[in-house]
C-alpha cells in the first residue's frame, strides 16, 4: 500500500480508538464518582418482604469506603433484628471481565458472588449468583444523604424483590463533589 494511502487507512483507525478510550474513560470517571458518593456511614430500617420470613423487619449499619485506586466499593457492618445481629459485608470491584466481588465470604461460603453489574446515573445493579440461584442487587442513590437498596432474586423467569433497605447518611462529609451536612 502506498504510504499516503495508509497513512489514511491508519488515521480513522486512530480516532475510533482514541474515541472508545476517551469513551471508557469518562464512564470509569462517573463510575469511580457513583462510588465515592457510598463513602461513609449509613444506617436505617429494612425489611424482607417475600419468602419465608416474609414481613421480618431489621436494622442495618455500614461503613462504605472506595478500593485505593480501583473502581468498586466495600461495605461493612451489620444487621440487627430484636438482639440478633447479623455480621454484613460486600466487595465488589471492576475489572477487565466487569464487575466482580463477594458479599459474606462469597458462594463457596455462606454468601453470594457478584458475577456482573453496570453503573447508571444514580443506581447500580449488581448480578448475585450462589449456587442455581440468581438474582440481583440495585442500589439507588436519591441525593448525598440516601440510598436504598433492593435484592431481587430470579423466580421462575420473574426478577421478585425479596429485601429491601432505606439508609440515611450518618456522618456530615464531604462526598465528591458534594457537601455532607
Amino acid at each position: 500500500m502506498h504510504a499516503s494511502l495508509r497513512k489514511f487507512a491508519i488515521l480513522p483507525l486512530a480516532a475510533l480508538l482514541s474515541a472508545g478510550i476517551a469513551q471508557t474513560a469518562a464512564a470509569s470517571e462517573r463510575e469511580k464518582r457513583f462510588f465515592e458518593q457510598m463513602e461513609g456511614e449509613w444506617s436505617g430500617p429494612g425489611e424482607i418482604v417475600a419468602g419465608k420470613y416474609k414481613g421480618t423487619k431489621f436494622v442495618c449499619k455500614f461503613a462504605g469506603t472506595t478500593p485505593d485506586g480501583k473502581i468498586g466499593m466495600a461495605l461493612d457492618g451489620g444487621c440487627r433484628v430484636g438482639v440478633i445481629n447479623q455480621e454484613m459485608s460486600a466487595r465488589i470491584e471492576r475489572s477487565q471481565s466487569g464487575y466482580r466481588g463477594s458479599f459474606l465470604d462469597g458462594a463457596k461460603g455462606k454468601g453470594l458472588d457478584v458475577v456482573g453489574g453496570s453503573v447508571k446515573d444514580k443506581y447500580v445493579v449488581f448480578a448475585l449468583h450462589r449456587n442455581e440461584l440468581t438474582g440481583a442487587m440495585r442500589a439507588q442513590i436519591d441525593d448525598k444523604d440516601t440510598m436504598n437498596v433492593t435484592i431481587s432474586v430470579h423466580v421462575d423467569e420473574e426478577l421478585v424483590p425479596v429485601i429491601g433497605m432505606n439508609l440515611k447518611r450518618l456522618d456530615t462529609r464531604t462526598v465528591g463533589a458534594l457537601s455532607a451536612q
